[in-house]
C-alpha cells in the first residue's frame, strides 16, 4: 500500500513538472509600444560656403523610442533610418536622402557633407546655387523585427553650391579630339569639326564617326601636345564605352565596331562616355 501511493505521489509531482514545463515553453513575449522619437535640429538655415567645407553645418537629435515588451524594456540595437526630401515631396522623391544609423540618437554634418548630401550626383542631385526648403524625419525600428516608430517633421531651408569637379576642366575653355581612331588621325591641330561642343562649364560633346582599333586623346588646345586629358589608367585599358578621366592620362580606346558615337567629356564627374549613335 504504501508503495502505491509513493507512485501516485511521484506521478501527480511528474505531472505538475510537466504542465509548467508546457506553461514556460508556450509562454510569448508581445510588443507592448513606444514612444516615437522626437527629432530637433541644432540649425534651421545652414550656410553652405564652399570656403568653410569643415564647419558645422546642421546636427539632427532625436529622442530614444524605448520600445517596450512584456518582458520589459527591450536592450536590443535600435536602428534608425533619416530621411531628408524637399518640401511638398512628403518624401516620396526617388532621389531623396536616406541615412542609416544604428544605436546613435544624434547625426551631424560638416558643410561639406551636407552639401555633397543635397547636391551629389549619387545623392539628392539637386541643382546647386538655388535656396531649398527642406523636411526630415528619423523612423525608427528594432532589428529582425517590422515594428516602426516614426518622429515629428522638421524643416529646415540651405542653398547647396556646385562641388568642385572631379578633374579640373581646360582653362581654355576648349576642347579638341585626337586620335588614330578619329577621321583627322593623329594629326595635330585638328580638322575644325573635330572640336567639341561646350555644354557648360564642365561638360563637353562631340558627335563624330570613329574607326575601330584606333585610340583618342582629349585636347585643350589645337595644335598644342602640351596638355592633354585621357584614361586614368594605362593606355588603351579603358573601358570602352566609357571610363574615369584623368589629366595627363593615358590612351583611350574607342568600341570595336566602326561607326558614329557620342562622346561626352564631364569634368564634374572626372569620366568620359562613348556611345554609339
Amino acid at each position: 500500500m504504501k508503495r502505491l501511493i509513493h507512485y501516485i505521489y511521484m506521478g501527480v509531482a511528474l505531472a505538475v513538472f510537466a504542465l509548467a514545463g508546457c506553461e514556460k515553453k508556450d509562454a510569448k513575449v508581445f510588443f507592448e509600444g513606444g514612444t516615437a522619437p522626437v527629432l530637433s535640429l541644432s540649425n534651421t538655415a545652414p550656410v553652405l560656403d564652399p570656403t568653410k567645407e569643415q564647419d558645422l553645418a546642421i546636427g539632427f537629435r532625436w529622442t530614444n523610442p524605448n520600445y517596450s515588451f512584456t518582458t520589459g524594456i527591450s536592450s536590443h540595437d535600435v536602428n534608425y533610418r533619416l530621411e531628408i526630401d524637399t518640401l511638398g515631396a512628403n518624401f516620396g522623391s526617388a532621389s531623396k536622402g536616406v541615412v542609416a544609423i544604428s544605436n546613435d540618437l544624434a547625426k551631424s554634418y560638416t558643410v561639406y557633407d551636407l552639401n555633397v548630401l543635397l547636391s551629389g550626383a549619387n545623392f539628392m542631385n539637386l541643382a546647386p546655387d538655388r535656396s531649398y526648403t527642406f523636411q526630415a524625419r528619423v523612423i525608427s525600428s528594432l532589428r529582425n523585427s517590422s515594428v516602426q516608430l516614426e518622429s515629428n517633421v522638421v524643416t529646415f531651408t540651405a542653398k547647396p553650391y556646385s562641388p568642385p569637379p572631379a578633374v579640373i576642366p581646360p582653362a581654355s575653355g576648349k576642347l579638341f579630339l585626337v586620335g588614330g581612331a578619329t577621321p583627322g588621325g593623329w594629326s595635330n591641330p585638328v580638322p575644325a569639326n573635330q572640336e567639341f561642343t561646350k555644354i557648360s562649364n564642365t561638360k563637353y560633346e562631340i558627335t563624330i564617326p570613329l574607326t575601330a582599333g584606333g585610340s583618342i586623346l582629349f585636347l585643350p588646345v589645337n595644335g598644342d601636345w602640351g596638355e592633354k586629358y585621357g584614361f586614368d589608367g594605362n593606355n588603351n585599358e579603358n573601358i570602352a564605352e566609357g571610363d574615369k578621366l584623368r589629366r595627363g592620362g593615358g590612351d583611350i580606346k574607342v568600341p570595336a565596331a566602326d561607326g558614329t558615337y557620342k562622346l561626352v567629356v564631364d569634368f564634374q564627374t572626372g569620366r568620359f562616355s562613348i556611345t554609339r549613335q
